[in-house]
């Protein structure tokens, strides 16, 4: 069994016992800006490329850019300017999209965000166990994403994701620094419902 860091388990309490690579994924925005090779970034989208979906159909899409190239300006200016204050110091950038329709007969997909959240739940936890940051946020500009990077009107703008090596939470915006750490979650008991819903 993995041994979790101090900061994870001060945090976060589960009621059962959990897989400590699920328990141990949180969302950290202080990053090293050091670029992230390809060999360090593509095992993060392999992972992402092995989630389940209906029909198979794999609607998820990832537009990414590495720090130092090209692309990173056209990603980087989607954000406004509280996201860009820490992922100014990503390895890489990358918008998530998913594809609305069936790719074998062109009919609406109802479950394509749900199966591209899980694509990217892979990626953030192949992420984690490579002790990568892998922050998701919906802080940018979805208009001008579509606009700027070409997507297509049948997919659907999901997120951003900043992806970095970690860094110590000093690096942050003071204003973030005292942020810095895990989150715990809702107990069971209000998420959970046996046989009918209630609020």
């Amino acid at each position: 069994m993995t041994k979790l860091p101090k900061e994870v388990t001060d945090a976060r309490k589960p009621g059962y016992d959990i897989n400590p690579l699920i328990l141990g994924r949180w969302s950290p925005r202080a990053m090293t800006g050091e670029a992230l090779s390809e060999q360090e970034l593509m095992p993060l989208f392999e992972a992402a490329r092995w989630a389940p979906s209906s029909y198979n159909n794999q609607p998820w899409r990832f537009v990414y850019a590495r720090r130092d190239t090209p692309a990173w300006k056209k990603l980087f200016a989607l954000m406004g300017e509280f996201n860009q204050g820490w992922t100014k110091e990503a390895g890489a950038l990358a918008v998530v999209l998913s594809k609305r329709t069936f790719e074998h007969n062109g009919k609406p997909s109802r479950t394509h965000a749900f199966d591209t959240g899980s694509a990217w739940e892979n990626l953030a936890l192949e992420a984690s166990s490579r002790g990568l940051v892998a922050h998701g946020m919906e802080g940018f500009d979805y208009d001008r994403a579509r606009k700027d990077l070409g997507v297509p009107e049948d997919y659907e703008i999901m997120c951003m994701v900043a992806i970095g090596k970690r860094a110590p939470a000093s690096k942050l915006p003071q204003e973030l620094q005292g942020k810095e750490m895990p989150s715990d979650r809702k107990p069971l008991k209000e998420i959970v419902m046996e046989g009918t819903f209630r609020k």
